[in-house]
C-alpha cells in the first residue's frame, strides 16, 4: 500500500521529466489548458521559439521600447454556440484579451483582432458580434486598431473564429508574477467560479438540464487596478481554461509552494454546483471569463477583499486558501468531508470549446 510520500514522490518525478508529446496527432485535449496543453507548448512552441522574453509563459509578455514598458498577449476564441446566455464570441474575444493585460497589472490600451469566417456565415450575425466588441472595447478603455478577414470554404471551420492581441502599459515599478508566492501569502477568488463554462455547455442543448445561469463575462482592468491600491498584491491570474485549479497550480510550481484551499470557502452557485454533479465534474476546474484568483501578502488580505468587493464584478470575493511550504509544487484541497485530497492538473478539458 502506497503512502502519501510514495504518491507525492511518483508526482514529482513525472513532473521532472521532460516534456514529450506522445499522440502522433492533435486532440482536442492539447487546447484544454491542462496537462496536454502544457506538454504541447513546451514541448513543441517552447522548444523551437525559446527566448528570454518567452520563457515565463505569463497572460502576457513583458517587453521594454526605450524607457516605455509594455504588456502585450495574444488569444484565439472558438467558443460553441458563438452566442449564449450574457454574452457571444465578440465580447468574450475582447474581454479574454483585455483581462490578459489587466491581471499582469498592465493599463490595456490597444487591441487587433483578426476574424477567420466560413463561407455562407450570416452577414447579421457577424455584424451582431462586431457591435458587440465594439461595445466591450468601449466599455474597457481600449481602441481597436487594426484587424485582418480570411474566409475558408463551407464546412472547413464553424462560422467565425477570432484572434485578437492586446498591448497595454505597464507603470515602472510595477513587477507581478506567480513565482512571488510565498508562505503565509493569502490566495483570493475575485467571485463565483464556473459561470461561463457551464453556462456555454448548457447553450449547446446537449443537456437535458436547466438553470437560470449567464457567462461570468466581463472585463476585468478596473477590479484589478482597484486591487493594486492594496499593499502586498504579488500576482493575479484570470481562471479561464482549466478554471482556479489550474491557476493554483501554476502558482504551486512556479514558487515551488504548496496551496491548501478551503473547499468550503470556494464561491460556487447553487445552479453550477448542481449542474457539475450531474455532470461529474468539479467547478474548481470549470473556465470562468470575468474571474481572477490573487496572491496577497495575508497581512493584507482583509483589505483586499473589501476593495474587490467595491466593485461589482468583485462583490463576492473571498479568500479561498493560503500558501504554504510543503508539499512544494502542490495543490492540497481541505474538502467538506474533513479530508484532504490533492487537486492536479488534468490531462484535458471536460467542458471543450468554452472560449
Amino acid at each position: 500500500m502506497r503512502t502519501e510520500d510514495d504518491v507525492l514522490e511518483r508526482i514529482e518525478r513525472a513532473r521532472r521529466r521532460k516534456p514529450r508529446v506522445r499522440e502522433q496527432r492533435v486532440t482536442s485535449a492539447h487546447g484544454a489548458g491542462g496537462k496536454a496543453t502544457q506538454t504541447l507548448v513546451e514541448a513543441v512552441f517552447v522548444e523551437s521559439f525559446r527566448n528570454p522574453l518567452l520563457e515565463p509563459l505569463g497572460d502576457s509578455a513583458e517587453l521594454l521600447l526605450g524607457d516605455t514598458r509594455l504588456a502585450m498577449t495574444t488569444d484565439s476564441f472558438v467558443v460553441s454556440p458563438l452566442f449564449f446566455p450574457g454574452g457571444n464570441i465578440g465580447d468574450l474575444a475582447v474581454n479574454g484579451t483585455v483581462n490578459d493585460l489587466a491581471v499582469a497589472g498592465a493599463t490595456p490600451a490597444y487591441l487587433s483582432c483578426g476574424f477567420i469566417l466560413e463561407e455562407g456565415f450570416p452577414i447579421d450575425d457577424l455584424r451582431r458580434i462586431v457591435r458587440s466588441m465594439g461595445e466591450a472595447a468601449e466599455a474597457a478603455g481600449v481602441s481597436l486598431v487594426a484587424g485582418d478577414t480570411k474566409v475558408v470554404g463551407k464546412g472547413s471551420g464553424d462560422g467565425c473564429y477570432i484572434n485578437t492581441t492586446g498591448v497595454g502599459l505597464l507603470p515602472p515599478d510595477r513587477s507581478l508574477g506567480i513565482h512571488t508566492a510565498r508562505p503565509g501569502d493569502a490566495v483570493i477568488v475575485s467571485g463565483p467560479v464556473g459561470d461561463h463554462g457551464v453556462t456555454v455547455m448548457l447553450a449547446r442543448g446537449e443537456l437535458d438540464i436547466e438553470a437560470d445561469l449567464v457567462s461570468d463575462t466581463a472585463c476585468l482592468a478596473e477590479p484589478c487596478a482597484r486591487l493594486l491600491t492594496v499593499p502586498g498584491v504579488r500576482a493575479m491570474r484570470d481562471a479561464t481554461r482549466g478554471g482556479v485549479a489550474t491557476v493554483l497550480n501554476e502558482i504551486a510550481r512556479a514558487a515551488e509552494v504548496s496551496v491548501v484551499v478551503d473547499e468550503g470557502a470556494v464561491p460556487v452557485r447553487d445552479e453550477v454546483r448542481g449542474a457539475c454533479e450531474l455532470l461529474g465534474i468539479d467547478p474548481l476546474y470549470v473556465a470562468c471569463e470575468g474571474r481572477f484568483v490573487a496572491v496577497v501578502d495575508g497581512a493584507h488580505a482583509e483589505q483586499a477583499v473589501s476593495v474587490l468587493r467595491e466593485h461589482p464584478v468583485g462583490a463576492k470575493a473571498t479568500v479561498i486558501g493560503r500558501v504554504g511550504s510543503d508539499p512544494a509544487g502542490t495543490v492540497l484541497l481541505n474538502t467538506a468531508f474533513g479530508g484532504t485530497r490533492i487537486a492536479d492538473l488534468l490531462v484535458g478539458d471536460p467542458l471543450p470549446r468554452i472560449c
